[in-house]
């Protein structure tokens, strides 16, 4: 059977995240002046982030989501219909500050003031830099139109649309877009890949599933019937229990792939 869809994962697939939030850590470390280490600084913010993060009653939900801490350093939590958004959206501002403040702490600064203004600084960093792979919109521009294309992604629904708006040549591209947020459960759980089909009206077998985390986006499709497609562009180690149909590199390797299906 002939693929019909193609789905793809938004965060390091499409868009380039990982580099946003490193230069964004980068900036923000370096304006804590010149008496930090900066690469010290950023991994004591790392960890305290993580940290407390998992601390909080939220955090099953953020997980089952797929929100991770760094994506809160930045979030507002402005939509999404559950009771656990109006509570993030209250703690975030607490969270950003608190996460900035016990990592200059660890690295022997107390400075609340200055923990608000690093704090304030990486937000504002991270939203200045929407990366997007190079490939990327030239592989949408030659599967569109020869196949349904659907963007199936994790995250909060304000945060997940406010980087889609941050590259506004993307969403034209795709049929449908499916947010965990929006949906109350993320990938890898069968009921968010079953939406996704439901919306495309078609059958498993007839899908492929495109991402670069194998404990979400692959497991995920595999568990649903999908052809599944590992982007590995940083050379990730693979896992014996979750194997891709296929994996690749680079974004335009799909393009070859999918024509031979």
């Amino acid at each position: 059977m002939p693929i019909a869809a193609v789905l793809f994962d938004l965060d390091d697939t499409l868009l380039w995240d990982e580099r946003s939030i490193e230069e964004a850590f980068e900036h923000a470390c370096l304006a804590a002046g010149d008496a930090v280490d900066p690469k010290l600084l950023e991994t004591a913010v790392r960890k305290e982030a993580r940290s407390l993060y998992e601390s909080y009653e939220t955090f099953p939900f953020t997980q089952m989501i797929g929100i991770n801490p760094f994506e809160a350093l930045w979030a507002n939590f402005t939509a999404g219909e559950q009771p656990e958004f109006r509570k993030l959206e209250q703690l975030a501002p607490v969270y950003r500050k608190e996460s900035w403040r016990r990592g200059l702490l660890s690295v022997g600064i107390d400075d609340e003031a200055l923990a608000e203004t690093l704090a304030a600084r990486f937000a504002a960093e991270r939203r200045s830099r929407p990366y997007i792979y190079e490939e990327t919109l030239e592989v949408l521009k030659t599967l569109q139109g020869k196949v349904k294309l659907l963007l199936l992604t994790n995250g909060c629904p304000a945060l997940q649309q406010e980087k889609l708006d941050g590259v506004p040549e993307l969403t034209p591209f795709f049929d449908h877009i499916v947010i965990s947020g929006n949906f109350g459960k993320g990938k890898p759980d069968p009921a968010i890949f079953a939406h996704a089909l439901e919306r495309l009206n078609i059958k498993p077998e007839e899908g492929v599933m495109v991402g670069d985390k194998l404990t979400t986006d692959i497991r995920g499709g595999l568990a649903a019937g999908l052809t599944t497609v590992w982007i590995n562009r940083t050379g990730k180690p693979s896992d014996p229990e979750i194997v891709p149909n296929y994996e690749i590199k680079h974004l335009t390797e799909l393009l070859p792939l999918v024509e031979s299906l």
